[in-house]
């Protein structure tokens, strides 16, 4: 090797001395490349209920607790129906219910990628938490700006947010108005609205005012008479730009008039005044329907697809462990008879002749009630549908009523088959009207399908073998045994954490009445209710009235794929 060989090698060159790092800066153009793609979206807002944890049938819904469907009954999200209704003609809107279509998340993920919103709203449980949180860490990642609204967010916004970065806003209680008017706000902000004189947004294309305003300002005015629009606040100032990437999102002070909603600000999280609950609920506009998978809603025992129409929001009844303390509370608001055939015909024609007549009591009001069948009876359309009620908020002549109507299914809140247990829980009723409401319902030509809860305070073995006892003395066609779930925000909840029931190192995807439970008695741990709520439903299944009822449910190819699904999954959950 000659010494022209060796100084070739640039290796034998003198090693740079240490100077100061200046490493690339990409982040204006991905930032600009971002708002780009965002101009572009395909949709304004992405209204979602997100795949499940397991590949499950779960249920996400404002009315209920979040449960994984052990009886194959897929829940209609008409409560994103309800949102979209809202929000067009003013913008895009779509919803995707990964559930009703069985889609996982890498297809949720495609979808998300093709759609680029602008806004994506998810529901929220607290058993599938964890999970709904990866949708919205998939739709940030993308620059949208993320929403959740739910019955776990609403009585924890500061901790869901605190736990996870990549949500933006949390809508509480209510959510319709909140999530219109945050919206309307961020898009003045954007400039794609400007403001009138008098406070209104004008379409700057059309110089029309905006189409949804002649919903949403009524009840904005008549629920909060004092309200003023966010939008209206001055914008002058640091925006939130922590947020968002393209810094358009509106300024601290507009943000903070929102009510209901929760959000962030310089590092903290904020929890803004709660929102007054819609007075009248005819003024919301007709869900729209047709954005959901109609075909794909299915449940035991119907023939055909159905969907759920919300008839009421509120309920009087004071039961402790009830999710309705965090939702829609006391305050009994109706639809009239009218509205709700409007949307029957809605439905009928889109092909649904089947509808669950949706809300926290059904039967809440008499005149409701009745002045509906008679409608039904007398101009139709000729519709079959199920409910819920009390035991207490009946009667024989108003089931007769409801039994012409259509009704086939009833829904019974019983809970527990003894009477200190449902004292100790604020249930309030007594037994023997259990027996004789039921069979009031048989008598009518209608099916009963009755809830069981094992768990609730002052519940001891002695306990639970009165409700055994009960479940089976009943004319029920259908049973579900939970066991006691303390959701967060409900007064049970709050007893639970009081007396130190709480299981150590509790999760809360673990908060779940079907599949595990959080509670630890002194007289009775987790594991036994767990045990006693398979030993319930298998000795009240095993029976020849039950295997009979479940047979028939094998009505078409469909049923008959369901009723086996369901066999399955029941019989791997007893033995678990």
């Amino acid at each position: 090797m000659t010494i022209t060989d060796i100084n070739d090698n640039l290796g034998t060159r003198r090693i740079p001395e240490i100077t100061q790092p200046r490493f690339p800066q990409a982040d204006i153009v991905v930032r600009q490349h971002a708002v780009a793609r965002k101009q572009h979206s395909q949709v304004d807002v992405l209204l979602v209920n997100p795949p499940s944890p397991d590949g499950g049938i779960w249920i996400r819904s404002q009315h209920r607790v979040g449960r994984r469907s052990r009886e194959n009954m897929l829940w209609p999200q008409v409560s994103l129906a309800q949102m979209a209704a809202l929000l067009a003609p003013d913008y895009t809107v779509e919803i995707i219910d990964a559930i009703a279509l069985r889609m996982g998340w890498s297809q949720f993920e495609d979808i998300l990628r093709s759609r680029r919103p602008r806004y994506f709203l998810t529901q929220v449980t607290a058993p599938t938490l964890t999970n709904d949180m990866h949708g919205v860490m998939l739709a940030k990642s993308q620059g949208v700006i993320t929403i959740a609204f739910g019955t776990h967010v609403t009585p924890m916004a500061q901790e869901t947010l605190r736990s996870f970065p990549a949500l933006d806003f949390v809508l509480r209680g209510e959510p319709e108005l909140t999530l219109r008017e945050l919206i309307d706000t961020c898009e003045v902000a954007t400039g794609r609205w400007k403001v009138s004189e008098d406070g209104c947004l004008i379409n700057p294309d059309t110089g029309q005012p905006l189409q949804g305003h002649r919903y949403t300002w009524k009840m904005w005015s008549s629920s909060d008479p004092g309200w003023l629009p966010a939008w209206t606040f001055p914008s002058q100032g640091e925006n939130v730009s922590e947020v968002i990437q393209d810094n358009t999102l509106p300024s601290k002070e507009q943000l903070a008039s929102i009510k209901g909603l929760g959000w962030r600000c310089e590092g903290r999280i904020l929890v803004n005044e709660d929102r007054p609950f819609i007075r009248n609920l005819d003024d919301l506009p007709i869900p729209l329907h047709h954005l959901l998978p109609l075909d794909r809603y299915l449940v035991p025992m119907i023939k055909g697809p159905y969907t759920f129409i919300v008839t009421s929001r509120g309920c009087p009844a004071g039961c402790t462990f009830c999710i309705k303390h965090v939702n829609y509370q006391y305050s009994i608001r109706l639809r009239s008879p009218e509205k709700i055939v409007q949307e029957i015909d809605i439905l009928y024609n889109l092909g649904v002749h089947h509808i669950n007549m949706y809300a926290d009591l059904f039967t809440v009001s008499r005149d409701q009630v009745v002045d509906l069948c008679r409608f039904l009876i007398e101009n139709g359309p000729k519709i079959t549908w199920t409910c819920n009620s009390r035991v207490d908020y009946v009667d024989r002549e108003m089931l007769a009523l409801m039994g012409k109507a259509g009704c086939t299914y009833i829904a019974w809140g019983i809970e527990s088959g003894s009477e200190a247990v449902l004292k100790k829980v604020h249930k309030g009723y007594r037994i023997e009207q259990t027996l004789q409401s039921l069979q009031w319902a048989r008598q009518a030509g209608i099916k009963n399908w009755g809830y069981f809860i094992i768990g609730l305070p002052g519940e001891t073995v002695e306990t639970i073998h009165q409700t055994m006892d009960l479940s089976k003395k009943l004319p029920l066609d259908i049973v579900l045994f939970h066991v006691a779930a303390p959701y967060p925000g409900t007064p049970f909840f709050f007893q639970v954490v009081e007396n130190g029931w709480f299981r150590p190192s509790t999760n809360w995807e673990e908060v779940d009445m079907d599949q595990a439970t959080v509670l630890d008695y002194p007289n009775l741990k987790a594991e036994e209710l767990l045990y006693w709520q398979k030993r319930a439903f298998r000795e009240w299944a095993l029976r020849p009235g039950p295997i009979l009822t479940f047979i028939k449910g094998m009505n078409t190819w469909a049923g008959f794929k369901s009723a086996v699904s369901v066999g399955l999954q029941t019989l791997g959950w007893i033995r678990s």
